[in-house]
């Protein structure tokens, strides 16, 4: 009799429908919108400089790529239900001590969320791989970001709004969204998935499958596309809002861009009909050089602080274009038998963009404004859109039916 109070899209069934994995996508961005416009102001106000901040985020993704390599390797001890909630409560342990605030446990807190993130990106990846048909990754993928689109949306001008209020607010909030993350995974009962059991020999190196990934073009270049593509809004998340603070036009500027530029999340649905009538190389390789020029320009142009927000707010399209079909030519190559590892090995690209970005920006820094990160994020989507010519021309594109007429 419970089971009628549990709204459809939460009911089990023996094979998840792909609105299940949209809530989880939804429940996920709550976490993590409501603090996206929140952690690097108050990263950047614990320690009071730019290229510190750069280091700290350097070092927690260098951390990050390697316990997310390491995430198959555990699952062979932990089962993959347990895995995933591991990560939820990392999410509550960074809450906490963001909460508590100062250059000590706001960088730690920075390195629980993305522990958490790389945890649970790879046990939900690994989920849709064993339980999505090849043909529907693209329906997945939209309808995740369209459930995904209204926290996106909402929460980096909800987080600094509410921080105007209580320093604790967005991570209170951030918690309860964490908890409900929780619940709905295990109302959901996806369990452990179809391929993974305890142990029965020895423990695979987490690193073996990483060559298996180095022969396969298709997945290097989807990896790729997908590490740019996220260094792009790493830029734009991190580097926007301090460079809005420097040139004299508050805090709260960035949060409210960001919250614009993710409502375009909402034509997810239409950007997949778009790719679907051209082809994923078309529309990767538009939304690449869209954002190259733009970031670039906004670089050029630091003199004049609101036309680069205007810039990178209209680059910003180009990424969730990106964010639409960027995934696809990864997702697609991908081989059954090796679901969980090549999750593992896509999950990477937040990691390496942790990584990469703020790499680059310290080196950046040390000779010239922030405005000279925007440049080389558009110099990044320029090689990208180099790299992207080499796909194929009907990846993604709908076939004819070889049945008989």
């Amino acid at each position: 009799m419970a089971n009628k109070y549990i709204p459809l899209m939460l009911r089990h069934s023996a094979t998840p429908r792909i609105e299940a994995f949209a809530v989880l996508a939804g429940l996920e961005a709550a976490v993590r919108g409501v603090l996206i416009s929140v952690m690097p102001i108050v990263m950047y106000e614990a320690v009071q400089d730019a290229a510190v901040v750069s280091r700290v985020y350097f070092l927690v993704g260098l951390c990050s790529m390697v316990w997310g390599l390491m995430v198959p390797w555990a699952t062979r001890f932990l089962p993959r239900r347990w895995m995933y909630s591991t990560g939820c409560g990392l999410y509550l342990i960074a809450m906490l001590l963001a909460a508590q605030g100062g250059p000590v446990a706001v960088p730690l807190a920075l390195l629980c969320m993305a522990l958490a993130t790389a945890t649970c990106f790879v046990c939900f990846n690994a989920y849709v791989l064993d339980y999505v048909a090849r043909a529907d990754l693209g329906r997945t993928q939209s309808l995740q970001m369209f459930y995904a689109a209204t926290p996106w949306a909402v929460g980096p001008m909800l987080g600094v709004w509410l921080r105007d209020h209580g320093a604790a607010l967005p991570f209170l909030l951030a918690a309860v969204c964490a908890l409900l993350l929780l619940s709905a995974f295990w109302v959901l009962r996806l369990g452990n998935g179809k391929q993974i059991q305890r142990a029965r020999g020895p423990a695979v190196n987490p690193l073996a499958y990483l060559g298996r990934f180095f022969r396969q073009p298709r997945l290097i270049a989807g990896w790729l596309f997908a590490v740019i593509r996220s260094c792009g809004w790493w830029v734009y998340v991190v580097y926007l809002p301090i460079f809005c603070i420097e040139a004299g036009l508050g805090d709260k500027v960035g949060g409210v861009a960001l919250s614009i530029s993710n409502a375009l999340l909402f034509l997810t649905p239409v950007l997949l009909r778009l790719v679907h009538r051209t082809s994923v190389r078309r529309a990767v390789r538009g939304a690449q050089l869209l954002c190259a020029i733009t970031f670039t320009a906004a670089g050029l142009l630091s003199a004049w602080p609101w036309i680069v927000v205007a810039g990178l707010m209209i680059g910003s399209t180009g990424l969730v274009m990106l964010d639409t079909a960027g995934g696809l030519p990864f997702m697609m190559s991908v081989k059954p038998s090796e679901r969980v590892e090549m999750a593992a090995v896509y999950s990477s690209f937040r990691d390496v963009s942790g990584i990469l970005t703020p790499g680059v920006a310290w080196l950046v820094l040390l000779a010239a404004p922030i405005a000279g990160v925007f440049v080389a994020s558009g110099l990044g989507f320029a090689t990208a859109w180099g790299i992207a010519g080499k796909l194929h021309p009907r990846l993604g594109v709908a076939r004819p039916s070889r049945g008989g007429a």
